[in-house]
């Protein structure tokens, strides 16, 4: 295969790797090698390991926006719709993505985002306009622009679940939340995205409804969630599956120090876990105890979304109910806050998000 006439391969992958990610589809659509190219797990690899992978935040967010001269009353008679909204944190810029088809009403409330390589996938949720719960999944190709269906979620109608993403193998973890019946559940599955199927894994030792799953280092550790009796008191504890042994570690008890909702979670690189306690603290799970290492600032005491990468947290919310949200980064060597721009347009509630690099 030869990329371009007369030239060698090397210089125009070098040329390739350093192009936007939002011009792949331009590549791809030049000629079939291209194609080949830009889709070859060893392009990418050469891509971040010269640098020029791009840092990308894709959020579920709503564009319900009240008029500023009407105030908070506005905001609560308005139905929230919510789009996928993009945050490139090395340039600050905002984008939407489309939508996939189907969902021309927005996006089902309380879906779950996951970015695994190339791909971002959406699942779940509760339909905008019935309010049905849904197990659909669509997965959205970055090298193509283009969203296909996937295979529906087995199992029945699942919402409020713990997701997670493994980049390296291509796989996303989804973990208990509730039946139709609002039966919290134990079983655990994973969704493999380039071949387009499921595998239902051992399920936890105890049911876990609006729990949080991470996944580091070939395991994937779900924390708190509640049991159908506690309905929404949380609880402490944790677990963690071994995906290379396919079997699930003893409950960890004390994992939080409160029973709150974990959703704020997050891990880095490294594995350390973070999380925001309270409304002013972030902490970090460090010798088998959280300790913390940053207030928060005051505009976004009101979490709604943690991400992290490389060296830094981002914590978006808002200074309390009614108001617009804000997002703020962490930069976890030197515990320093640095707000991020971030236009009124974009300002709505997320109820969900990922990071992914391309």
């Amino acid at each position: 295969m030869e990329l371009v006439s007369d030239l060698p391969d090397d210089v125009v992958r070098d040329c390739l790797i350093r192009v936007s990610y939002d011009q792949f589809p331009t590549i791809a659509s030049v000629c079939k090698d291209w194609m080949v190219e830009v889709q070859l797990p060893e392009f990418h690899r050469l891509r971040r390991a010269a640098g020029h992978a791009q840092k990308l935040l894709v959020m579920a967010q709503s564009t319900a926006q009240p008029d500023r001269s009407l105030g908070l009353a506005a905001k609560c008679s308005v139905h929230p719709v919510h789009r996928l909204a993009l945050h490139e944190p090395d340039t600050g810029d905002w984008r939407e993505l489309p939508l996939p088809e189907g969902m021309s009403d927005g996006l089902p409330m309380f879906c779950q985002l996951a970015g695994v390589g190339s791909f971002l996938v959406v699942m779940g949720g509760w339909d905008p306009v019935t309010w049905k719960v849904s197990n659909s999944v669509s997965v959205y190709n970055f090298l193509s622009a283009t969203w296909r269906r996937g295979v529906d979620m087995p199992g029945g109608p699942r919402t409020f679940f713990g997701c997670a993403s493994d980049c390296d193998s291509g796989i996303v973890y989804v973990a208990g939340g509730h039946d139709d019946d609002k039966t919290a559940l134990r079983s655990v599955m994973a969704y493999d995205v380039a071949k387009d199927e499921w595998v239902v894994l051992p399920d936890m030792a105890r049911q876990r409804d609006e729990c949080k799953a991470i996944f580091h280092a070939g395991k994937v550790r779900v924390i708190g969630g509640y049991c159908t009796d506690m309905q929404g008191r949380f609880e402490r504890s944790a677990e963690v599956f071994d995906v290379g042994a396919g079997q699930w570690s003893r409950v960890e008890e004390d994992y939080l120090e409160a029973g709150r909702c974990p959703r704020t979670c997050v891990d880095v690189d490294d594995g350390e876990v973070y999380m925001c306690q309270g409304s002013d603290v972030v902490a970090s799970w460090e010798g088998g105890k959280w300790e913390a290492v940053a207030k928060l600032p005051a505009e976004v005491c009101n979490k709604a979304f943690t991400a992290t990468w490389g060296s830094k947290l981002l914590v978006m919310g808002s200074a309390g109910f009614g108001q617009s949200y804000v997002a703020y980064t962490l930069d976890l060597r030197s515990k320093t806050w640095t707000k991020l721009e971030t236009p009124w347009k974009y300002s709505g509630h997320v109820q969900s998000g990922c990071y992914l690099e391309i």
